[in-house]
C-alpha cells in the first residue's frame, strides 16, 4: 500500500508531541520528503522550534496535547480534537511519533477511513519501563489500545528488542512492520576531531530523566571523584517537566553545589560538545535506538552505555 502510494506526489501528515522532536529528530525527513515534491504539514504541540520550522517554510499546525494527561474527558477532547485536524487536512499519508501521538492519531486515522498510517515506535517510552503501580496500570492500557489499532497500519521499529516484544504481545501485523535503525546522522556534521587536552570531560547528553540513568552517571561521578581521578562530568540537556521521570531543578543545583556535575543545559551545537568530551556516557534503562550515541560515535568518541535494547544495538 505505501509502496503504491509513492508514485505520485502527497499530502503527508508528520505528528510528534513536541516540535522539538520534529525539529531536531524529523526535520531531515520533512526536507527530504518536500524536495521530491510532497505537501508536509507538520503538527505538535507549540514550543521554541515551531517557529524555526516555520521559517524554514514548512506549514506548522498547533496541536495542544497534554503528554502527563490522565483525565478522561479532556483526552478525549483531544481526540476529538485530532479527528477534526485530520477530517480538515485529508492527508495522503500520516507518520506518528511517540506514545499518544500514535495512539491518538491511528484512532483518528481509523475513524475518518484514512488507510495509510505509518507509527514509529522509537523506543517503548516512561510506560514500559518497569515499575508499578500508576505505570503498571498505564502499561495495561495502552497494551490494550496497540492490539486494536496497530495491525492495521504499518509499523516501523528501531531495534529487534522492541520489534520481539509486540509480535509476542500480538501488537502488530508482523506483514506490516519494518526495522530500521535509527534515522541516522549526518557524517559531514558529526566526525572525528583531535581530542583535547587536560583532565577528561564525560558527558551525558540526553533529557534529564531518572529513566536515562542520571543518577547512575552522577553516583559514577562522585566514586571517581573519591577515588582521586582527574575528570569532569556534564550532564547536557534540560530538564522535561512533561514526562514524569524528569528530574527537579533542586536535585541538579544541589549536584552542581556539591562539585559533583557540571550542568550545560541543552547545547544547540551538540558536535562541539563531542569534540570538548573524552567520553560520551548513557546509561539508559531502555532506548529506542540513541541518536546521541550514534552522533558521538561519529566524532570518534568512545561511548559507556547499558547493555538494554537499543543501546546494544550502537555498540
Amino acid at each position: 500500500m505505501v509502496g503504491a502510494a509513492l508514485f505520485f506526489n502527497m499530502k503527508i501528515i508528520l505528528f510528534a508531541n513536541t516540535d522539538w522532536y520534529l525539529y531536531n529528530f524529523r526535520l531531515a525527513q520533512a526536507l527530504a520528503l518536500r524536495a521530491r515534491g510532497d505537501e508536509v504539514v507538520l503538527v505538535s504541540p507549540d514550543g521554541d522550534y515551531a517557529s524555526r520550522l516555520q521559517e524554514m517554510g514548512f506549514r506548522w499546525v498547533c496541536f495542544p496535547l497534554a503528554r502527563r494527561g490522565l483525565n478522561p474527558l479532556e483526552e478525549f477532547s483531544a481526540l476529538m480534537r485530532l479527528v477534526k485536524l485530520y477530517r480538515r487536512e485529508k492527508p495522503d499519508l500520516v507518520h506518528q511519533f511517540t506514545v499518544k501521538c500514535v495512539l491518538y492519531g491511528s484512532l483518528a486515522c481509523s475513524m475518518l477511513g484514512i488507510r495509510t498510517v505509518v507509527n514509529s515506535i522509537e523506543g517503548l517510552g516512561y510506560v514500559f519501563t518497569d515499575g508499578e503501580g500508576a505505570r503498571r496500570w498505564l502499561r495495561v492500557q495502552v497494551k490494550l489500545i496497540y492490539r486494536l489499532i496497530l495491525p492495521s497500519t504499518w509499523v516501523i521499529f528501531q531495534n529487534p528488542d522492541d520489534q520481539a516484544y509486540f509480535i509476542k504481545n500480538h501488537l502488530v501485523n508482523q506483514n506490516r512492520i519494518v526495522l530500521i535503525r535509527s534515522p541516522g546522522v549526518d557524517i559531514q556534521k558529526f566526525c572525528p576531531r583531535p581530542e583535547l587536552e587536560g583532565p577528561a570531560l564525560v558527558i551525558l547528553p540526553a533529557r534529564l530523566l531518572w529513566d536515562k540513568g542520571v543518577g547512575e552517571f552522577v553516583a559514577a561521578a562522585r566514586q571517581l571523584r573519591t577515588a582521586g581521578w582527574r575528570a569532569r562530568f556534564a550532564l547536557v540537556g534540560d530538564i522535561d517537566n512533561g514526562n514524569p521521570a524528569s528530574l527537579h531543578l533542586t536535585q541538579l543545583l544541589e549536584w552542581e553545589k556539591e562539585g559533583v556535575i557540571e550542568w550545560w543545559g541543552w547545547k544547540e551545537d551538540i558536535q562541539e560538545v563531542y569534540a570538548q568530551s573524552a567520553i560520551v556516557c548513557l546509561p539508559s534503562y531502555r532506548e529506542g535506538l540513541p541518536k546521541t550515541l550514534i552522533q558521538a560515535a561519529a566524532c570518534g568518541r568512545p561511548i559507556v552505555t547499558s547493555d538494554v535494547p537499543g543501546c546494544r544495538e550502537v555498540v
